[in-house]
């Protein structure tokens, strides 16, 4: 019923910085909140960040002070500002959609490689 496409992911260097980006389709008007998650091989999937309807954003500790998520309610696009780089944040990141009280839909996925 939700589309979400994701866009931006890639190889950086450690310290570096990328922005990923997520454009939602389909029943939007049913999305009470979009984010990110991750995944790495071997781990299990992770919520990194996650911003409202009306706003309101939360974030991984382990993300704090160098992620930022922003949307652009005029283009259904949600945004994930990654700064200081680490190869830890290597990963799968996916764009999530918040549909009642829990997460309903992925995207299908980019890599983010972080590696000299």
């Amino acid at each position: 019923q939700v589309q979400l496409v994701e866009s931006g992911g890639g190889l950086v260097q450690p310290g570096g910085s990328l922005r990923l980006s997520c454009a939602a389709s389909g029943s939007i008007f049913s999305i009470n909140a979009l984010g990110w998650s991750r995944q790495a091989p071997g781990k299990q999937r992770e919520l990194v960040a996650l911003i409202t309807s009306g706003g309101y954003t939360n974030y991984a500790d382990s993300v704090k002070g160098r992620f930022t998520i922003s949307r652009d309610n005029a283009k259904n696009t949600v945004y994930l500002q990654m700064n200081s780089l680490k190869p830890d944040d290597t990963a799968v990141y996916y764009c999530i959609a918040r549909r009642g009280i829990s997460v309903t839909d992925w995207g299908q996925g980019t890599q983010v490689t972080v590696s000299s």
